[in-house]
């Protein structure tokens, strides 16, 4: 794919030091911002590549526009799409000036310093590439938090990734300043026409790095949209493709041949099964439960055959839900794999147990027919019968949601009790919700209705939360609590057990009547396990005002001051 010559502002003679490679596709709006902390850098001497994926919006004039307002930028543009990242990045590199590179994409930033300090690592060390930390920004909320804290808690100079075999976690190129020199000496280049380019470069870099430092500063900014459209540019939000897994696995034998290749120790190639298991596997196996079966079944055949060459040591260390899933697609049992993956992270029980003739207890009502199976679907170590009861695990499925009357929410719910931990009677139980901090609660009493099995209805008023004078934007999840029915408890008592509520996943949001100074939308959660959701949004003058102003930090904390709350 050859590069087509653009019109770009002149480039001085002498050799910069850094070369920031900006990639772009259709994506003029926000370019100016990732351009503009490039050359908002406390280091200078730095060119600018804006490597154009042949867009078809404006882009190309924008970028030209930036190219005019400062000489250090270059534009390139590839004369057709890619459809990645590998090709408009490994083009800059081909006419990259300077003897140090880094990556950014165009939604995204560099802090002012990110050069100067990646830069400054490199300086009197014999390092092939330099790290930094990472704080993600959720677009919808403003929200900042660090990527990946654990790893970026100290500076240190790492000798060879089999010192840490753990950073095989992190696979972000764009974090890194790397060595040009490195980069060409191992001919280190972005697969083109892969998605996941990032994890199979980053892999081959830690791998083949003599030496590199991890700094403990933020050196990117990398913006995240949780709620985007399906069809959106971003990768991470095309997991419901079938052609997402199956790049996804094909990067991941692309890094297993590598390794093999270099003979690493068997600790690195368990880290990397380790990885590929609790966070690639673990981002499709969270999707199961709005998949339909069909896909389902694709997406079996498409990882199973690949989860068979991983360290069983690797297996051993996934979460007993997390093998839960990856059982039962073993087994051929699609619909219950998307039920069991409603649980995952947030202890969900099964609706039914399998006790073999050992007693060993099995996930589902049917015992599993293999040896892996088996393995997968074992529930004994959690002792579900003898665990303490604020441990057990129930499974709490709304059955219906609906509008009741005087502005409530009408739900009928069914808990079921797998390992029989409740009493054959009517169970107490309360209905929480905390908006803004405050707890709402609503008693409730579920009714034994078969073995194992409780139901009943609840009607939630969202007006009745006392909420801030500013009001309260954001989303929650109601819980529900049971008791043992025995020593009383609710409450926070001893005897209470909270999980959450499972929603339908396909009922029609509508909004609350009569929610007060509020607009309060009920809906199913979009991801993750389908959870019961709420949306409030300030509906006063004051709240549509100052709420989004106010929900955190030191400004909710000055207007708590000044209006006070109620």
């Amino acid at each position: 794919m050859s590069t087509l010559p653009v019109a770009t502002a002149a480039t001085g003679t002498a050799a910069p030091t850094v070369t920031v490679v900006v990639i772009v596709h259709d994506d003029a709006e926000r370019l100016p911002r990732a351009v503009s902390s490039v050359r908002a850098q406390t280091l200078r001497d730095i060119e600018i590549v804006i490597s154009d994926d042949h867009s078809t919006d404006a882009t190309p004039r924008v970028a030209a526009a930036l190219a005019a307002q400062d000489d250090r930028i270059r534009v390139l543009r590839l004369e057709r799409n890619s459809g990645g990242c590998g090709a408009p990045r490994n083009r800059a590199l081909e006419t990259a000036r300077a003897p140090f590179v880094m990556f950014l994409d165009s939604d995204d930033e560099l802090p002012p310093r990110a050069c100067e300090l990646l830069l400054g690592a490199h300086a009197g060390a014999d390092l092939d590439f330099t790290m930094g930390a990472v704080e993600r920004v959720r677009t919808d909320t403003g929200d900042v938090s660090p990527w990946m804290a654990h790893l970026f808690a100290r500076r240190r100079t790492v000798r060879g990734i089999e010192d840490e075999p753990r950073l095989l976690f992190e696979p972000l190129s764009t974090n890194k300043m790397y060595r040009r020199e490195f980069l060409d000496r191992h001919s280190l280049r972005f697969p083109e026409g892969l998605h996941y380019e990032d994890q199979l470069f980053t892999a081959r870099a830690y791998t083949l790095a003599r030496a590199f430092t991890v700094l403990t500063e933020p050196v990117y900014r990398w913006y995240i949209a949780p709620h985007a459209a399906a069809d959106a540019a971003t990768i991470s939000n095309r997991r419901h493709l079938i052609s997402n897994v199956r790049d996804r696995i094909t990067v991941a034998r692309l890094i297993d041949d590598f390794l093999a290749e270099q003979g690493v120790p068997d600790a690195v190639r368990e880290e990397k099964d380790h990885k590929f298991l609790s966070h690639d596997l673990r981002l499709y196996a969270g999707d199961l439960p709005h998949r339909d079966p069909e896909w389902v079944r694709e997406f079996a055949a498409e990882v199973l055959p690949y989860l068979e060459g991983l360290s069983a040591a690797a297996f051993g260390r996934m979460r007993r839900d997390e093998r839960v899933v990856v059982g039962l697609l073993r087994e051929g049992r699609y619909e219950e794999a998307r039920l069991a993956a409603r649980g995952l992270g947030h202890g969900v029980g099964p609706r039914a147990l399998a006790t073999d003739a050992r007693g060993r207890t099995y996930w589902g009502g049917t015992l599993p027919r293999t040896d892996a199976g088996r393995a997968d679907l074992d529930l004994t170590e959690l002792d579900l019968t003898g665990c303490p009861f604020a441990s057990a695990r129930f499974r709490h499925e709304i059955l219906r949601v609906g509008r009741g009357e005087g502005g409530t929410v009408e739900l009928a719910l069914r808990t079921h009790d797998p390992a029989r931990r409740l009493p054959l009677a009517p169970l107490p139980a309360l209905l929480h919700v905390s908006p803004a901090g405050r707890r709402l609660t609503v008693p409730l009493r579920m009714d034994p209705a078969g073995r194992g099995v409780f139901e009943g209805t609840v009607r939630l008023r969202p007006a009745a939360a006392t909420l801030p004078a500013h009001g309260f934007r954001g989303v929650r999840h109601p819980v529900l609590e049971v008791t043992d029915g025995r020593r009383g408890g609710g409450a926070g008592g001893a005897a209470g057990n909270t999980g959450v509520l499972l929603a339908p996943l396909d009922f029609a949001p509508f909004e609350v009547a009569g929610a007060g100074r509020h607009r309060v939308v009920v809906e199913p959660e979009g991801r993750d396990a389908g959870r019961l959701q709420l949306r409030w949004r300030p509906g006063g003058v004051v709240g549509r005002l100052l709420g989004p102003v106010v929900q955190k930090g030191p400004v909710r904390r000055a207007a708590k001051a000044l209006i006070g709350t109620r």
